[in-house]
């Protein structure tokens, strides 16, 4: 029986991945690597280890692996300076009807810091579970992140559906083995065609996730 909803957060939760797109095309060029949005994009949910390789792999270049930790914190630097987050309209007031009757979650690839001041900003009080880019070693597109959110939980995969918006978190969630609902958020909706559902956006969403909540409380009352 279903009984919980992980999210992905950037890009389903808050509008943030132009900011996140911007301070990584900052920090690749510092390193003398070229990149655009749409390849950022490409590769959102990454976590920041799996990202950095790509961006040296794209420049020709070896990874510095003791580089990483002072990149990513040149970046949450970056980002902080130049973000103007929101929650996408309508999410919050949604995840706090849901909270009711499902157990949530969230599975970024973003690091901890950043993903700790949206969730207290936005969400607080909301998520059960919260597994971040660092708390993985092998992040989206791999399984590892949303097996960890089963475990934090502790439910099986029949009883849970993913919200994600990137083509590597719709990767991540199929090969984990889990139902999954894709948002084309930043990218065409083709690119999302491996989710169990491909819906228009945010506002189909939240009409999706409420009809689950009605259908869930009917079953209840039955």
């Amino acid at each position: 029986m279903l009984s919980s909803l992980i999210f992905d957060m950037d890009g389903v939760l808050v509008d943030s991945m132009v900011y996140h797109a911007q301070a990584w095309i900052q920090v690749s060029a510092e390193m003398g690597v070229t990149i655009t949005p749409d390849d950022i994009y490409e590769i959102e949910g990454a976590n920041y280890r799996l990202g950095l390789q790509w961006f040296f792999h794209k420049a020709g270049r070896e990874p510095v692996p003791e580089s990483y930790d002072a990149i990513l914190q040149r970046k949450i630097e970056i980002f902080r300076s130049i973000a103007d987050v929101k929650p996408f309209e309508g999410m919050a007031d949604c995840l706090r009807v849901l909270k009711d009757d499902f157990r949530l979650a969230v599975v970024t690839g973003s690091e901890k810091a950043t993903a700790d001041t949206f969730i207290e900003q936005f969400f607080p009080g909301i998520f059960d579970a919260v597994v971040c880019g660092e708390d993985v070693h092998y992040g989206k597109p791999y399984p590892e992140p949303y097996l960890k959110a089963l475990e934090m939980l502790g439910i099986a995969k029949n009883e849970c559906i993913v919200i994600e918006n990137a083509p590597m978190g719709v990767e991540s969630a199929k090969k984990a083995g889990l139902y999954c609902v894709g948002v084309p958020t930043y990218v065409p909706s083709y690119k999302l065609s491996a989710a169990d559902i491909v819906l228009k956006n945010h506002a189909s969403l939240q009409s999706y996730l409420y009809d689950i909540l009605h259908t869930r409380q009917l079953s209840g009352n039955s």
